[in-house]
C-alpha cells in the first residue's frame, strides 16, 4: 500500500468513526430531549409517596390479614363437604371393588361462630378504614416535607443575597477605612456581619440537601433521581368554620370510624367467647355408592364348602355383585361442658380487647374537637404571621430606600445602611416561612376533616 493510499484509508476511517460518534451523540440528545421532565410538583410528590410508602404496604397487608379472618370465620357457619374413594383387595382370592363416599356436615346453629363471623366483618371494615387513614397520613407527611424543601430553597436564596450584600458592604467599609472615613471598629463589625452571613448561607444551602434527602426518603426514591422541585410558593388566606369542620370530621374521619369498627369487632369477639358455653346444633350426612364387585378364587386343593356352596378340588369360583347405595343422616347437639378453662381464657382476652378498643375510640372522639380547634388556631397564627411579615417587608423596603437616600447625601452611615439591609432580609425570610406554614396547615386541616389522600 502506497503512502497516498494509506493516507486516504486513515482519513476514511477517521471520518467513519467521527460520523458514528456524531450519530450517537445526536441520538442521545434526542432521547434526552424527547421526554423532558419538569420540576416535581406537590401532586406528583403525593402520588409517589402513596405508591412507594412502606406504611401503605403495611396497611394493605393488614387488610389482607382481615380478609383471611373473614374466610376462617366462614368455616364455622358454612357446611363442609368431602369425597372419598376406597378400593378393596382380598388376599385369599382375587377381588376388586370401589366405594365412593360423599359426606358433609353443617353446624347450622352455633351462636359463637356467628358472632366470630360478625367480629371478622367488623375487623375487615376497620382495616379498610385504617388503610384510608394511613393514606391520608402519608399524603400529609409528603406535603410537609415537600414544602420544607421549597422553604429551604427560598431561604437559601435570601441568605445568598444577604451574603452578597455583606461582602459588598465590607468592601465599601474597607475602602472608607482606608481613607479614614470610618473607624476600625466599623470595619470589624462589617467583617463580623460577612462571616455571619457566610455561616448562615452555608447552613441554608446544606438545609436544602437535608430537606431533599428527607423528601426523597418519604417518596421512596433516590434523592439524585428526584430532579428539581417546583418552588412556586403562594397562599391565600381562607375563612374556616370550626363547627362545620368538626361536623365533617365526625362524619368522615377514617381513623375515628376505624376505631369504632374495631370496637364493634371486639364486642362481637366477646359475644363469641361467651357463646362458647352454649350448645350448638349440627347435621351430618353421607352418600355411599357401592359399585359392582367381581371376585375369582384360586384353585381349591380339596373338596369342601365355600360360603355354603360345595366345591371340588381344582374348581374355581367367580362371583359378581351389583351396585348398591347407602344413605346416612343425623341431627344432633354438641355441648362442650368443660374445656379446661379455655373458654374463660378466651372471654378474658376478648374483654381486654374490648377495653382497649373502647378507650381508643373514646380518646379519639374526645380529642377531636381539641384537634380541630388547635389546628385552626395554628392556621390563624400563621396567617397573622404572614400579614405581619408582609407589613414588615413593606416597612423594611421603605426604610431601605430612605436609609439609602440618607447615605447618599451623607446623613446616614454605612452601618445604618447595613442594618436596613439586614432588616429587609429578615423580613423576606419571615414571609417565606409564613407562606410555607400556611400551605402545611391547609393540608393539615384537610387531614383533620377527613380528606387529603
Amino acid at each position: 500500500m502506497t503512502r497516498n493510499a494509506r493516507t486516504i484509508f486513515l482519513a476514511l476511517m477517521i471520518s467513519a468513526l467521527w460520523g458514528t460518534y456524531s450519530m450517537g451523540a445526536e441520538h442521545k440528545t434526542a432521547d434526552a430531549t424527547s421526554a423532558p421532565r419538569g420540576p416535581l410538583t406537590i401532586d406528583e410528590a403525593v402520588k409517589l409517596a402513596l405508591a412507594n410508602s412502606s406504611q401503605i404496604i403495611g396497611a394493605e397487608a393488614s387488610v389482607l390479614d382481615a380478609q383471611s379472618g373473614i374466610y376462617r370465620s366462614y368455616s364455622g357457619i358454612l357446611p363442609s363437604i368431602s369425597a372419598d374413594v376406597a378400593a378393596a383387595l382380598r388376599e385369599d382370592f382375587e377381588s376388586y371393588s370401589s366405594t365412593p363416599v360423599i359426606s358433609g356436615s353443617w353446624t347450622f346453629l352455633d351462636l359463637s361462630a356467628l358472632s366470630a363471623w360478625s367480629s371478622a366483618r367488623s375487623g375487615l371494615h376497620s382495616a379498610e378504614l385504617a388503610f384510608k387513614s394511613t393514606r391520608q397520613g402519608v399524603a400529609l407527611d409528603a406535603r410537609r416535607k415537600f414544602y420544607d424543601v421549597v422553604k429551604s430553597i427560598h431561604l437559601s436564596r435570601v441568605s445568598s443575597q444577604a451574603l452578597r450584600l455583606s461582602r459588598d458592604n465590607e468592601r465599601r467599609v474597607k475602602a472608607l477605612f482606608d481613607v479614614g472615613s470610618v473607624s476600625r471598629s466599623d470595619l470589624l463589625k462589617a467583617q463580623v456581619r460577612t462571616a455571619q452571613s457566610e455561616l448562615d448561607s452555608l447552613g441554608k444551602h446544606n438545609g436544602i440537601s437535608v430537606a431533599r434527602i428527607t423528601l426523597a426518603t418519604a417518596l421512596g426514591i433516590v434523592e439524585r433521581t428526584m430532579g428539581e422541585v417546583d418552588t412556586v410558593l403562594t397562599a391565600e388566606a381562607q375563612a374556616y368554620d370550626e363547627a362545620q369542620i368538626l361536623s365533617e370530621a365526625e362524619a368522615a374521619r377514617p381513623d375515628l370510624k376505624s376505631a369504632k369498627a374495631d370496637w364493634n369487632a371486639a364486642r362481637a369477639s366477646l359475644r363469641a367467647a361467651n357463646y362458647l358455653r352454649l350448645p350448638a346444633l349440627f347435621a351430618r350426612g353421607s352418600w355411599t355408592l357401592r359399585g359392582p364387585t367381581s371376585t375369582s378364587t384360586t384353585t381349591f386343593d380339596e373338596a369342601g364348602f365355600y360360603f355354603g356352596l360345595p366345591v371340588q378340588a381344582g374348581d374355581k369360583l367367580s362371583t359378581r355383585g351389583d351396585a348398591d347405595r347407602a344413605y346416612t343422616g343425623e341431627i344432633g347437639l354438641t355441648w362442650n361442658l368443660f374445656s379446661g378453662f379455655a373458654t374463660e381464657g378466651s372471654i378474658a382476652s376478648s374483654r381486654a380487647r374490648v377495653m382497649r378498643a373502647k378507650d381508643n375510640y373514646e380518646a379519639l372522639h374526645r380529642n377531636l374537637a381539641s384537634e380541630v380547634e388547635q389546628t385552626l388556631l395554628t392556621y390563624r397564627e400563621v396567617v397573622a404571621a404572614y400579614g405581619v411579615a408582609q407589613r414588615a417587608v413593606e416597612s423594611a423596603e421603605e426604610n431601605m430606600k430612605l436609609t439609602q437616600q440618607k447615605y447618599n447625601v451623607g446623613s446616614a452611615t454605612i452601618l445604618d445602611l447595613i442594618d436596613a439591609q439586614v432588616q429587609l432580609q429578615q423580613a423576606e425570610s419571615d414571609i417565606v416561612s409564613a407562606l410555607a406554614g400556611i400551605r402545611v396547615v391547609e393540608a393539615t386541616i384537610e387531614k383533620v376533616r377527613g380528606r387529603g389522600d
